[in-house]
């Protein structure tokens, strides 16, 4: 009897932390986390907060980089070149809060040496897995 009192007991608090999703876990669409945690409800209010953003630079947190994972921001930071075309140093990622778009957002510091824009943060967003930046920040050229 205890024993299937037990087994009742752990299914039932095993049961919320399996229905919690997994990190790396990218089922849920950037429409579908912006309406679970109600910031917005779908692709006309991604739209206007995107046309927001678009009135601030981009790579900062009131606009930042739209990428799709942790994949789609080293891609865009290897895509970057400093003015003298070289590629800039890329610091460690750090939380900056929460963006534009109302999900979390990272920086990384980026150093050019002797070649403008000298350093630089540039911030990403990693909820848009369905959009490609083509602008690079200010003081940055970015390859196709």
């Amino acid at each position: 009897m205890r024993t299937a009192i037990a087994a009742a007991v752990a299914a039932v608090l095993a049961a919320p932390a399996a229905a919690q999703p997994r990190p790396g876990d990218r089922t849920r669409t950037p429409e579908q986390m912006v309406a679970e945690f109600g910031v917005g409800a779908g692709q006309d209010d991604l739209a206007e907060a995107i046309a927001a953003a678009a009135a601030h630079p981009l790579g900062t947190v009131q606009n930042p980089v739209r990428v799709g994972g942790p994949e789609g921001e080293r891609a865009y930071l290897a895509r970057l070149r400093c003015a003298d075309g070289s590629e800039p140093a890329i610091g460690p990622r750090a939380d900056a809060g929460i963006g534009a778009f109302g999900s979390v957002v990272a920086s990384y510091p980026l150093d050019c040496g002797s070649a403008a824009p000298r350093r630089a943060t540039v911030v990403m967003d990693m909820y848009h897995e369905e959009h490609r930046e083509t602008r690079a920040p200010a003081g940055f050229a970015i390859v196709p």
